[in-house]
């Protein structure tokens, strides 16, 4: 199922960040060897090709209160405290100012996802249930979404970048040898794998993005 989400502006923050390879496919093994960083990785998102599969951003466990929600967060669901919002901006920031197309961008129906999403101002967002937590916040998720996970991955877009926005469990059911230690807001880079299908290609912490380029 999908909708659209709106879009809104905030803050800015700074990390650091690396590109690992290994060309094993969606099911990867845990060791990879670093590869690229910096204007290298840059350069090859910026010509596109590649499927970004990204945490929310720093979201407490806590669910707010009346008086703490956001005014759209009727719902009360998690949503990002001051690190996850200043970060999200800040990602989109450098995404914009770096010339990094994105494409498509799907993200979980949850409201800490979409606030993610929103905050980093990337274009017409579509929610998709396959990447929500299914109402169950930190759980383990079916089968049936780690496997439309793997195969979205496959589905490599040309001359831009898909981005999909999710939780935890779902990278840890479609990719279980890379889910441990994947950190707030961080994402896995999919690309081709030189056999016609995908395979992984680097790890970005959400803190890396406003460090590159001049």
């Amino acid at each position: 199922m999908m909708s659209y989400w709106p879009m809104e502006i905030i803050m800015k923050t700074t990390g650091a960040l690396v590109l690992v390879a290994s060309m094993a496919g969606p099911h990867l093994a845990s060791a990879q060897t670093p590869t690229l960083s910096g204007d290298a990785l840059i350069s090859a998102l910026q010509r596109g090709g590649y499927v970004i599969v990204m945490r929310h951003a720093s979201s407490p466990r806590e669910l707010p209160t009346k008086e703490t929600a956001n005014p759209d967060n009727l719902k009360l669901e998690r949503q990002l405290d001051e690190n996850g919002r200043a970060s999200a901006t800040s990602m989109g920031a450098a995404l914009r100012r770096l010339k990094i197309p994105i494409g498509a961008v799907l993200t979980s129906p949850t409201y800490r996802a979409m606030e993610t999403v929103r905050l980093a101002r990337l274009e017409n967002p579509r929610t998709s249930d396959e990447l929500g937590d299914g109402g169950q916040s930190m759980q383990g998720v079916p089968d049936a979404q780690g496997a439309w996970l793997q195969k979205r991955v496959s589905d490599l877009p040309v001359g831009t970048n898909t981005v999909l926005v999710t939780h935890t469990p779902n990278i840890a059911r479609a990719f279980p040898a890379l889910a441990s230690g994947v950190s707030d807001g961080e994402a896995l880079v999919f690309g081709a794998d030189g056999k016609g299908g995908a395979g992984l290609l680097g790890r970005i912490k959400i803190e890396a993005w406003p460090r590159q380029g001049p």
